[in-house]
């Protein structure tokens, strides 16, 4: 019997991810935990393993394809001493398919389409949307006919919709019980709520409940359109690059986290001669072992140290907000944002709180690594209770940095410098650098995370309680 394999869901959110390699080819012999495919995600490319053995019949999805959905068929599998070709057949019959299949990406930039070519499209085009509509069709077999989009539910039926969909809906102000569902079962995904939107329907401001009308909320206010922002502009003075899949998840979570969570900052100075020292002292007496220190701390590794002890002091500020509880932490996770080409990702330091800095160093060392070639888990960059944001290493004297949600705060670093400050009633030279902590003010309150603050500079200008 033919063995479908489909678009593995690589973390709890994922609804879709781009087949960006195929490593093995149709007549491949594969065994269970072989490595056939490498998925792309928003942030990281992960390899796919085989989880049974056989030989392979027909790859339906081609490398470079983005968007592909969860559980879409991607590749079909015979079984030992199944006729190969009669196994490919299964493909015919569709299985789910990618939410939506777009051509690779091309090295050069996308321009507008003119009105004349909307209106036709090319083979490959074709291919896609008949893809998108149920499987890719052999040339002797009809293309199947898409199922009839599910009708609007009743009140008090359950609503089968997707959590990105869930969450657009919202946002836009959109009643799912009134949108049809393209989804597999009919259920309600993202390219049916923006198409809603687009076309009016849906208006939450216009149901009835309990018998009398009710004026939603406003809805929220939207960006100026591509084609408004193109005509500001000169034809050809300009090229387009198409958002890559981080850049999009980027734009919605900081979207997302600005639109929900009322940010409330604090700011101050801490002092880093002491620190220094201190630092340059251990890094001298690291031991060596094959010609290379056992480990290099940086000021870096110094913060997220005193960033999580200072949240184990003060465990109130230690939390994540949900609309109906408090959710405190019992370790310290902190997020660290490491720059990467075209974003970043923020790899989490697992209870740091207990570590030593010497492991927090080596441990920061590797995740940033592993981050810049996008080969972190999922794991070791979602969740976290907290996150740091350093830039004083490009110069800049302070910045408030973006709540990344489920974190309740991050700290953002600046430079640290020379500056005049007054100790016992004299002017002296220290080097200092400025703290500001965003803090979600629905749990974090301005007097608490002060107590942050106040426990996160007595250790940086005290360092020598961190490694007691």
């Amino acid at each position: 019997m033919p063995i479908k394999i489909t678009m593995p869901a690589l973390s709890p959110t994922m609804e879709e991810g781009n087949l960006s390699k195929w490593l093995v080819k149709e007549g491949d012999s594969v065994s269970a935990g072989d490595v056939i495919a490498e998925i792309e995600t928003d942030k990281a490319t992960m390899e796919v393993e085989a989880v049974d053995e056989g030989t392979v019949a027909k790859i339906v999805v081609p490398e470079g394809t983005d968007g592909v959905a969860v559980n879409a068929l991607i590749a079909i599998l015979a079984e030992d001493g199944e006729d190969v070709a009669e196994a490919a057949k299964a493909a015919e019959g569709g299985g789910e398919a990618p939410a939506k299949a777009e051509k690779p990406k091309e090295d050069k930039p996308k321009q507008p389409a003119k009105e004349e070519d909307k209106a036709e499209k090319s083979s490959s085009d074709e291919t896609a949307e008949k893809v998108a509509k149920g499987g890719i069709p052999s040339s002797d077999t009809p293309v199947p006919e898409p199922k009839a989009p599910a009708a609007p539910k009743a009140d008090g039926e359950r609503i089968f919709a997707s959590p990105l969909a869930r969450r657009l809906a919202k946002e836009a102000g959109l009643d799912l019980t009134a949108l049809s569902g393209s989804g597999p079962h009919g259920r309600i995904v993202k390219r049916d709520v923006e198409k809603a939107e687009s076309e009016g329907v849906g208006n939450a401001a216009a149901k009835p409940e309990a018998g009398r009308q009710e004026a939603a909320a406003a809805p929220l206010p939207k960006a100026t359109s591509e084609e408004a922002v193109l005509k500001l502009f000169e034809e050809g003075s300009y090229e387009l690059v198409p958002h890559d899949g981080m850049r999009k998840t980027i734009a919605k979570r900081l979207v997302e986290s600005k639109q929900t969570v009322p940010h409330f900052y604090v700011t101050v100075d801490c002092e880093l001669d002491a620190l220094l020292s201190l630092r340059s002292q251990l890094n001298k007496a690291a031991p060596v072992k094959d010609d290379k220190p056992a480990y290099k701390l940086s000021v870096n590794d110094m913060v997220i140290k005193a960033m999580a002890l200072a949240l184990r002091d003060v465990p109130s500020a230690n939390v994540s907000w949900t609309e109906n509880n408090m959710v405190v932490h019992k370790h310290v996770d902190v997020g660290v944002a490491v720059s990467i080409p075209g974003g970043l990702i923020t790899p989490i330091v697992r209870r740091a709180e207990e570590k030593p800095l010497s492991v927090i160093s080596n441990e920061m060392k590797d995740l940033g690594s592993r981050a810049r070639d996008k080969k972190l888990k999922p794991a070791e960059y979602q969740g976290g209770t907290t996150a740091v944001s350093n830039m004083g290493m490009m110069g800049v004297k302070d910045f408030a940095a973006v709540i990344n949600p489920p974190h309740a705060s991050i700290l953002a670093i600046g430079a640290g410098e020379k500056r005049p400050v007054v100790k016992n009633d004299e002017l002296a030279i220290a080097t200092v650098m400025s703290v500001t902590l965003s803090t979600d003010h629905r749990c974090v309150d301005g007097a608490l995370a002060a107590e942050v603050l106040a426990a996160f500079k007595g250790y940086i200008e005290n360092p020598m309680s961190m490694l007691v």
